[in-house]
């Protein structure tokens, strides 16, 4: 696994426990900066408008099929950027996102509120940082 998630002992703990405050990448890994990402069906229709836990299942669905296209998996995620049109729905996101990341470190992340996103109805969006080995 070329991703190496870490919370050194020289700094407190990240809150709760629940992501790593260091992602480090050794060299000979190929860097993915994945584009962000929303629940939009292949005619470009919102999935789920309004259910944030079902939009970020298809997200996080979707970022891990697009690592497997570069022979990549979600372990190999450094870092999860998330723009949430409301934190008070931090839970539901929680609850969608949880599943792909089970260990008991899970990678760096930002989860910033924005007023608002491109579609109608997208209730997240997600940019995904990954280091995937060379095969």
């Amino acid at each position: 696994m070329p991703v190496i998630l870490e919370n050194p002992e020289s700094v407190p703990a990240p809150f709760a426990d629940r992501f790593a405050h260091v992602a480090r990448i050794p060299a000979g890994s190929s860097l993915l900066v994945l584009s962000g990402q929303v629940a939009v069906d292949e005619n470009g229709r919102v999935i789920a408008p309004g259910d944030v836990k079902t939009q970020t299942e298809v997200i996080f669905g979707l970022v891990r099929d697009l690592l497997a296209s570069y022979g990549g998996t979600l372990a190999d995620v450094a870092h999860i950027r998330t723009f949430l049109l409301d934190l008070d729905r931090l839970p539901e996101y929680s609850q969608g996102r949880t599943p792909f990341f089970p260990g008991p470190l899970r990678p760096a992340s930002t989860t910033v509120e924005v007023s608002r996103l491109f579609l109608p109805g997208v209730e997240l969006e997600v940019e995904v940082l990954a280091a995937v080995g060379f095969a």
